[in-house]
This record gives C-alpha cells, structure tokens and sequence, in this order.
C-alpha cells in the first residue's frame, strides 16, 4: 500500500519487558512522524500502562483495522487486540500471557504486510521462553516469520552505521552451525547480501566473505570449509557478476568493513557476525551500570514483506522503571522507512 508515507505496523513485543516504553519513546519523536505512518499492534491496556512508565503525555487510540488509524503525532494508534489481562502482567517477568501477547502481535503485524495493509513491519523485542511457554514453539522472531510467510531461504542482516552483516546460521548450536556452511547456503547469502544493499541503494555492493576457521583455514592447515565449501560458493557468485571477495580471516574482516573495505560481510555463524556489531553498537558504562549507547538494527532477508528490527531483547531488568534506551527502535523505524519507501517507488 502507498498512502503519501509508508504504513509500519510496530509490534508491542514481550509486554513484560521493555517493548511497549520503547515504543512509547519513539512514538514521542516527532521525526517519527516525518518518514512514516506508525501502527502499533498489541494490546492498548499495556500501551496505556507504558505511557505512565515513560513518563509521557501522549495519549493511546484504539483501534480494530489500518483504515481507522489516523497517523497524528500526539495520539498513539494501537490495533488493539485485547490479548492481556493487565492484573496478571508482572514486568520483569517470564510469563506465558506474555509470550502470547508478543506472539499474537507478530502474527497481526505478518497479516496486515502480506495483505498489502501495511508497508513493513518494526518488532519490539520478545522473550523466546515465554513465547515457548505459551505453546509457539520458535526461536526467534526470524523463524516466526519465515514460517508464516512460507519462505525457506532467508537470513539475518544486523546493520549498525557502516557496519552491516547478513549470516549463514543464526539460532543452532556452534557444532552444528559448522556443519551448515555448506557451498549451496554460503552462495544463497551471499545474494541476498547483494539483494539488501541494491535495496538500500548501494548498486554494485562490494560484499566480504569471512572464512569459518582461524585464519580462514590457512590453506586447510586448520580446516577445509573454506577450501572445499565457502571458496567455490565464492567462485560462482562471481560468475553471476556479483563485487565478493574471500574467505577472509574473520578476526581482520569486520575492521575493514567498518573503515569502508566491504560495503556488507557474510558471517558463517551468529557469534561472529553479532560480537563485532554489538561491540560497536552497544557501549557500556561501568560508571553507572548503563547502557549509553544501544544502536544497531536486525533485518530478515529473503521475505517477501519488511521486517526489522531491533538489535536487543527483552531487557527484564529495567522493565517497568522508564529507563530503557529506545535509540535502536528508532533505528529500525528509520531502516524500514527506508526500504518501504524504496520498495514502494520500485514496484510503481
């Protein structure tokens, strides 16, 4: 759909957690307002509860489809699922109606895009035990959706400033994740890598290949996935046309990138394409046992609608307090404001 500013529907998340006073936050940024039309979808009980613990003067709308929504800064407009019971929600907390509520949000928010309602679609943060604890079996957001969107090959982009990183393996364990570099999955990212950044208006992307090994293998002295799986995965993009250059030793790959190198990375496994972003976009301050810095947004490539968002979880312990630091949120909305519009100009 294509109404003037792209549509984002913005799930409320775990709302035990930190999701809905994110929300709130952002939606109190009238920047918000200047490249998007916000939609949240969850419950307008826990969006009320919220503006109390943001501290905020903002007011919450209710309403049942897109078309009642009226998009004005000042009025949050929520379709309202009724999905929680306000008197059992505890902050804080792993709790089934929880992790239902975040489900249930999810599930909306994948509806309306598939249904051209929407033009993208923000998530909140959703805590993956209470969600399993409800009876929705994933682990993660990113297999929620590409379940409901029926789409087998796809992966995760994390972008922070100059740094982005899309990833062969995301949620497996590290044996196995090995066992899945496999020349057929290394050659699939590497084109959605290239998919993403001509999105975001990058053409021609230069995309670096990291090698799975120390050294990426040192010429199979410390193993032979880079010789035997990444390397002709390599080979053959380049045939297609496609800027990529590896496997490179990951532990000197990522600083290149930052410096302008690489215009994205491809990671072998979820360790090593999340340390090097979250090193750079998430400062600590030991001082005052903070977060000053929370930057960084998540993108699931290979769907066939928008999804992205942020770069952090649930954050348990400052829920409910009005702490939270919503400058991820606000990334994710500016990157899918971003793509809606660009996806949006292309299919015109």
């Amino acid at each position: 759909m294509n109404k003037e500013l792209p549509v984002l529907a913005i799930t409320m998340g775990d709302p035990s957690g930190i999701g809905p006073e994110i929300i709130v936050k952002s939606l109190n940024e009238k920047s918000v307002y200047e490249i998007c039309k916000p939609l949240v979808v969850g419950d307008a009980d826990v969006m009320n509860s919220a503006l109390k613990i943001a501290d905020s003067s903002l007011k919450v709308r209710a309403v049942k489809n897109v078309d009642d929504a009226e998009f004005k800064y000042g009025v949050i407009d929520v379709i309202d699922l009724n999905c929680v019971d306000i008197s059992e929600l505890q902050h804080g907390k792993v709790q089934a109606v929880s992790g239902r509520a975040a489900y249930l949000a999810v599930e909306k928010a994948i509806q309306l895009a598939l249904n051209n309602e929407v033009d993208g679609t923000i998530t909140s943060p959703l805590n993956k035990e209470a969600m399993n604890k409800a009876g929705y079996h994933y682990s993660g957001h990113t297999e929620i959706y590409a379940d409901l969107t029926n789409t087998k090959n796809y992966t995760m982009m994390l972008a922070d400033g100059p740094l982005r990183v899309v990833h062969v393996s995301t949620h497996v364990p590290l044996r196995k994740a090995c066992d899945l570099v496999k020349k057929d999955r290394v050659l699939k990212v590497i084109e959605l890598a290239n998919e993403i950044m001509e999105d975001l208006g990058i053409s021609n992307p230069h995309i670096g290949v990291a090698g799975l090994n120390p050294h990426a293998g040192e010429n199979g002295l410390f193993g032979w996935e880079e010789e035997k799986e990444i390397s002709p995965a390599i080979a053959e993009a380049k045939g297609k046309g496609l800027n990529v250059e590896g496997p490179v030793a990951p532990d000197t790959l990522f600083s290149k990138a930052k410096g302008g190198q690489y215009d994205i990375v491809v990671a072998m496994y979820h360790d090593q394409g999340h340390i090097p972003l979250k090193v750079t976009g998430f400062v600590w301050n030991e001082g005052s046992k903070k977060w000053e810095t929370v930057s960084g947004v998540n993108i699931t490539l290979g769907l066939p609608i928008i999804r992205v968002s942020v770069d952090h979880g649930t954050a348990f312990g400052k829920a409910g307090k009005g702490t939270a630091n919503h400058e991820s949120l606000m990334n994710a909305i500016e990157y899918g404001a971003k793509l809606a519009k660009r996806r949006i100009a292309k299919n015109n």
